[in-house]
This record gives structure tokens, C-alpha cells and sequence, in this order.
């Protein structure tokens, strides 16, 4: 087996495989900017595809760049003869050269991943909130006049989501050029609140089609301050009459958990995506940590699949920084499945030892606990 890095001249074989495995309508008519991609040959072939994404999350508040895993589909024919796997496998070290200590993923088969080391580490979701909760969320104190955005907005947009998006693990930077932010313009809705120092807020929304009584899918719901956000909330209430519900997806869970009038009962549409830390000490020195003050923990990292950070390791903070060094007792195992929930602070080392992902004294793993803190259940919104 031949795996490369794929060129244009590969689009159609992509393109092929792409239908296959996902229904994929539109041939490409280039490689996407941001995106490098791996293909397997075999027998002369192409016989598998994955896609790399150029991508960064927010951790402790810092963007830690992140290759997003996406596209990979394997020829029918070919399947069953480890493609998949070869390609994860050289995956790895290409995102490594190319300074992306964590690869993030949508798996739709999770046993596969998993035997490469990524794990659940976060949530991407959706909930729908019927009109009449809607319609019954405070009034602002403070009437804001919004407007419809447009070009010269859009760096403003973008800093009013990073200002909210740094404040909760997990969310992307919607870094160029893998994201495209002229994009938003196209939605059906695009509506911002001027503050006296950029923007206060913004709304992006996209009417779905049907009949008239049917959903408005609202993308971001962006507001830095409490007023902000209820203001952006009353806009939405002035769609009632014309829709049965709005489908918000979650960017700041504050929103519906805090200022929202849910019911005890409601539907949420929630995808899981999987984390794999690359190269640990690299991942370790790019995070925001809140540090608990000196403290240090020996690990005994097991993994088979990215040699270089395999072995014993010994992460150290220290005067408000945090780093990995080679060496130590191994008082604690983690397994490589283990690396991507705890740096992400969606499971403690508690539920990494039930799972078998954690060995050795819970008193050494405390440590762990510490350094990451408890700032809720990591989210993406944005799909690949």
C-alpha cells in the first residue's frame, strides 16, 4: 500500500469515493485552502481518502492549533485490508510536521478511531426551542437597535465571536483559511448590535424551507454581555406567528442554560466529537491552564501509534507555566485513549480509570484534576 499526500490531479478519484461513502453532490474544482488530504493506492487505485483540516480550540483560553480529521472514505471494493487504519496511521506524523499538536473528529464509527487513540472529548449541538418558551425569556432592561450586517462587518463579527469563543473549551477560532468568513453573508439573516467598541453582538440564521409555520435555524447567537444576548433573544421573538419553533445551536451555553425558558423537557440534536492529543508536550506548552500553583505528576504514556511522546513523562507547573519533560517514576499510566478527554477536561481521572484508560495511585492523578479545572463540557460549533 502507497499512501501521498493527494494533488488536484486526484479530485476525481476523491470525488468518487466522497459519493460513495457520503452522498457528496459537487465535485470539487479545487483542493479546498486549508485542507491537505492523504490518499491510498492500492493495486494502482486510489483506494481510500482522509482530509486534514487547518484548524485551532480554544483551551484555558489560548487557540491550540488542531487537525481536523474529515472525509475519510474507503473504496467498497478495497475495504477490510486496513486502509483506514494505514491512513490514520500516517496521519499522525503529517500533522505533527505541521505543528498541530491535536486532531479533532466526527466519527461515525467510533471502535475505529478509538483504536487509534481518539476518544470522546466534546459536544456539538442544537436545541429546539418552541415559540412560546421563547416568548417568555426577560425583556432587556437596555433597547438595542440592530442592524443588517455587511462586508465591512466582518471583522467585527469575527472579533465578537472570538471574544465569547476563548471563554469556552473546546470552541474554534474560525481561523483563514480553512473557514471562510465572507461566507456568513449568505445566510438569510445576518444581523448585528454596534456597541461603542466594535460589536455587542451578532445573529446569523438560515429560514428553512417548507411551509410558512416551520423553523428558523439560528447558527450563532452571539451577545458579550447579558443585555446583548437578551436582545438578540427579543428579536427572535418578533418571528412569532410565522414559526412553530427556532433551532438554536449552541456557541455559548450560557444562553439557553441562564437566560432561556426552557422546559424541564426539550429536544436537543447533539453530535459527539473525538479528540487525540498528537504530540503531548507540544499540546501541553500551546493550552492556557489554570494553575493550581507548583505541582507535578509522572505519567507513563501508552502509546503505540505516536512513538514520540510514548514512555515516561513528567508534566511540571510551575510559576503559572505548565510543560512536559521527558523522565520520571510512571506513578500514573494513561493510555493514549485517555489523553484526549482529560485534556479537554470532559472526563476526570476517576472516569478515565473506570474505563481502563488510567492506572496507578488516584492520590498521583489528582494532579491531572487540578490542572485542568472544571470549566464545563467542552462544544464545537462548527461541523466538518
Amino acid at each position: 500500500m502507497r499512501i501521498r499526500e493527494y494533488t488536484e490531479d486526484d479530485l476525481d478519484a476523491v470525488f468518487r469515493l466522497r459519493k460513495l461513502a457520503f452522498n457528496a453532490s459537487e465535485r470539487p474544482k479545487r483542493l479546498r485552502p486549508g485542507t491537505r488530504g492523504l490518499v491510498a493506492e492500492l493495486d494502482g487505485r486510489v483506494a481510500g481518502v482522509l482530509g486534514i483540516g487547518e484548524y485551532a480550540q480554544f483551551y484555558g483560553g489560548v487557540a491550540v492549533p488542531m487537525g481536523g480529521i474529515g472525509g475519510v472514505a474507503v473504496d467498497g471494493a478495497f475495504r477490510g485490508r486496513g486502509v483506514a487504519t494505514a491512513l490514520l496511521d500516517a496521519a499522525l506524523p503529517v500533522m505533527r510536521e505541521h505543528g498541530q499538536p491535536l486532531s479533532v473528529l466526527y466519527a461515525t464509527v467510533p471502535t475505529l478511531y478509538r483504536g487509534r487513540g481518539w476518544e470522546r472529548a466534546g459536544v456539538f449541538e442544537w436545541v429546539e426551542v418552541p415559540m412560546d418558551r421563547l416568548l417568555s425569556v426577560p425583556r432587556p432592561t437596555e433597547r438595542m437597535s440592530s442592524r443588517p450586517a455587511d462586508e465591512s462587518d466582518l471583522t467585527a463579527l469575527h472579533d465578537c465571536y472570538l471574544e465569547v469563543a476563548r471563554t469556552i473549551d473546546g470552541m474554534a477560532d474560525r481561523r483563514p483559511p480553512r473557514i471562510d468568513a465572507a461566507k456568513v453573508l449568505e445566510m438569510d439573516l445576518v444581523s448585528v448590535l454596534p456597541g461603542p467598541n466594535g460589536l455587542r453582538g451578532y445573529l446569523t440564521a438560515q429560514r428553512e424551507p417548507g411551509d410558512h409555520m416551520g423553523t428558523l435555524e439560528v447558527f450563532d447567537l452571539i451577545g458579550v454581555d447579558v443585555q446583548a444576548q437578551l436582545n438578540l433573544l427579543a428579536s427572535l421573538k418578533s418571528w412569532a406567528g410565522t414559526l412553530n419553533a427556532i433551532n438554536l445551536r449552541i456557541t455559548d451555553p450560557a444562553t439557553l442554560n441562564l437566560l432561556g425558558a426552557t422546559p424541564m423537557r426539550y429536544s436537543v440534536s447533539t453530535a459527539t466529537w473525538m479528540l487525540r492529543v498528537v504530540d503531548l508536550p507540544a499540546a501541553v506548552a500551546a493550552r492556557g491552564w489554570p494553575c493550581p500553583g507548583n505541582a507535578a505528576v509522572d505519567l507513563e504514556i501508552v502509546d503505540e501509534h505516536a512513538p514520540w511522546h510514548a514512555g515516561n513523562q513528567r508534566i511540571v507547573a510551575e510559576e503559572g507555566l505548565v510543560r512536559v519533560e521527558p523522565g520520571g517514576t510512571g506513578a500514573v499510566r494513561l493510555h493514549a485513549r485517555a489523553l484526549g478527554p482529560w485534556f479537554s477536561g470532559a472526563q476526570n481521572t476517576h472516569a478515565l480509570r473506570r474505563a481502563g484508560l488510567l492506572e496507578g495511585d488516584p492520590a498521583d492523578a489528582v494532579v491531572l484534576d487540578q490542572l485542568v479545572g472544571a470549566s464545563g463540557m467542552p462544544r464545537l460549533a462548527d461541523f466538518f
